[in-house]
């Protein structure tokens, strides 16, 4: 009855499909997307583990229940080396234990001092977290950097190409002056010895002129 009633608890996280079928658009348009979770004030349980907001993020081993096998100030490498070596010299003396008097009980002891090398080694792997997770975002920070230098240079040079493109085309122009910007803009119809009109007829008029011409005499 008792292990009828007792809860399940996973270890581990749902697949992320389990949450990503609740946020469909559809359910996010009718307002069924389930919000976020308000934040936990006090002590939790995730994956079947108790937390406290105040705990630290690593938390020491006599916290979790785990004797230290090494003092409170030490150099993490040379404790790492210590620690594998006695891996190394534990599980032989396991498979020497194994070989010759299998039904010792110095066989279980083995397996716990395995066991707790094993927890102290993870522990110490745990500790250099905050210090990857700082040499991470700098490195992250500094590739940042350096992709919008070089995006403004590229942007820099692709401008000082356009400036030298437009001066050039500029330079180009033909250098008019002012009777030559209003000769093209309009030719002034020929004048004759006398000051009136070449060839009253029309001939070697501006066609422009003889239709202003023509206009005046229809009124």
């Amino acid at each position: 009855m008792a292990n009828a009633e007792a809860i399940q608890v996973s270890s581990l996280p749902l697949p992320p499909a389990q949450y990503i079928n609740l946020y469909t658009d559809e359910n996010i348009r009718k307002n069924r997307a389930p919000k976020p979770p308000a934040p936990i004030q006090d002590a939790y349980t995730m994956f079947g583990s108790p937390f406290c907001n105040d705990d630290n993020i690593i938390r020491p081993l006599e916290s979790q229940g785990f004797k230290r096998l090494y003092p409170q100030h030490f150099d993490r490498r040379k404790e790492l080396k210590k620690l594998n070596h006695s891996l190394l010299v534990n599980f032989l003396d396991l498979i020497d234990l194994l070989v010759h008097y299998p039904d010792s009980p110095r066989r279980a002891e083995k397996i716990e001092d395995l066991s707790l090398l094993f927890v102290h080694i993870h522990h110490l792997l745990n500790e250099f977290r905050p210090h990857q997770a700082r040499e991470t975002l700098r490195v992250m920070m500094e590739l940042q950097k350096r992709q919008r230098i070089e995006t403004a240079q590229r942007f820099q040079n692709h401008l000082e190409k356009v400036r030298e493109m437009v001066k050039n085309a500029f330079a180009s122009l033909p250098d008019l002056t002012d009777a030559d910007r209003l000769a093209g803009g309009l030719e002034p119809m020929d004048v004759g010895e006398s000051g009136d009109l070449a060839g009253g007829r029309g001939e070697g008029c501006h066609p422009l002129d003889r239709l202003m011409c023509e206009i005046v005499d229809r009124m």
